[in-house]
């Protein structure tokens, strides 16, 4: 536990900060699709609302954010489960348009696929004021 398979410390964050920072680029643009493209076919998606799986689900989930909403995050822990997976924990700050801040704690598992390295789990958790 907590030991890197193949691959450094510094290689897996870049992958893993490689795909949050198109997936943050994507959610400050309120671009559902395109976040949608960086999850694979079948990933298990947990947001603030109930878990969905696949595509459309995560497509849905970031139509019915609200225009203006942005993301930040900092990656807080990575490790290289194997060749072709990456699990990440970040710290994520979702700003809304009326100055609100929300904290949150967000799990990604990442894998290798023909396509790249795509989102196959993502649970964000809400942290209590």
């Amino acid at each position: 536990m907590g030991t890197q398979a193949r691959g450094s410390t510094n290689d897996t964050e870049a992958i893993l900060r490689g795909v949050l920072d198109r997936w943050r680029d994507a959610v400050d643009r309120h671009q559902p699709d395109e976040i949608a493209e960086l999850f694979t076919k079948d990933a298990i998606f947990q947001g603030s609302h109930p878990y969905t799986v696949g595509r459309q689900g995560v497509a849905d989930y970031y139509a019915s954010q609200p225009e203006g909403l942005s993301a930040s995050y900092r990656i807080m822990e990575s490790r290289r489960l194997s060749p072709d997976l990456v699990l990440g924990y970040a710290a994520v700050d979702f700003a809304l348009t009326d100055q609100t801040v929300v904290d949150a704690k967000l799990a990604v598992l990442i894998s290798r696929s023909d396509d790249g390295w795509l989102i196959a789990h993502y649970q964000v958790s809400l942290l209590a004021p």
